[in-house]
């Protein structure tokens, strides 16, 4: 079978068809843009960290049982590149797959996949209502409460910091100024600008 290189649309068809929850549909644009953000930080393919991070949680909605496997076979069916699969499957790494992630596109979506939705929960709960104003040390703060976005795997987070060499609070801060990017996009631009 020959690989071939996705466009954004596409994958973005591929997200619509099997996501219709709009808040997973969200989270998809909101790792696309981390991902794209981080990719222009680090000299990445800013096209593909993007593309990988639209689609990662391709299955999760439809398929929650075989999540990342699913999307594997979706993906292989559609004869994307062979490093797009791996990077989307190695997300679940030691959670529901067993494909570690290597590369600097694979570590930066496992560190940061978890992350989005605790910035996005600790945006939600400001009264801008806005990644726009957000810090890190807000984010921090809501860290320590374990009730707090009690779904998001904290250890998964630092485990991917650690990977790349980040300090907690430094990978905080760029996945707020990626998810800025895409605030529109996202729903978190909120009323940010009439409270300053």
């Amino acid at each position: 079978m020959n690989e071939r290189v996705p466009s954004r649309e596409e994958a973005y068809q591929l997200l619509k068809t099997y996501t219709k929850t709009e808040s997973l549909r969200k989270h998809g644009l909101a790792v696309e843009g981390v991902m794209r953000y981080f990719a222009q930080q680090r000299g990445g393919d800013v096209e593909q960290w993007g593309i990988v991070g639209l689609v990662h949680d391709l299955d999760y909605e439809q398929f929650p049982e075989q999540h990342c496997i699913k999307t594997e076979q979706i993906l292989r069916e559609q004869q994307w590149p062979e490093s797009y699969i791996r990077a989307v499957v190695s997300h679940g790494w030691g959670i529901c797959t067993d494909v570690e992630p290597l590369s600097e596109m694979e570590q930066v979506l496992y560190a940061t996949d978890e992350l989005t939705g605790l910035v996005t929960t600790s945006a939600l709960v400001r009264p801008s209502k806005s990644v726009m104003d957000l810090e890190a040390k807000s984010v921090l703060k809501k860290w320590k409460d374990k009730s707090f976005a009690a779904k998001v795997d904290r250890s998964i987070i630092d485990r991917g910091a650690e990977m790349l060499g980040m300090e907690r609070r430094d990978l905080i801060t760029q996945t707020i100024l990626g998810m800025r990017e895409v605030a529109d996009e996202i729903g978190l631009r909120g009323e940010w600008h009439l409270l300053k």
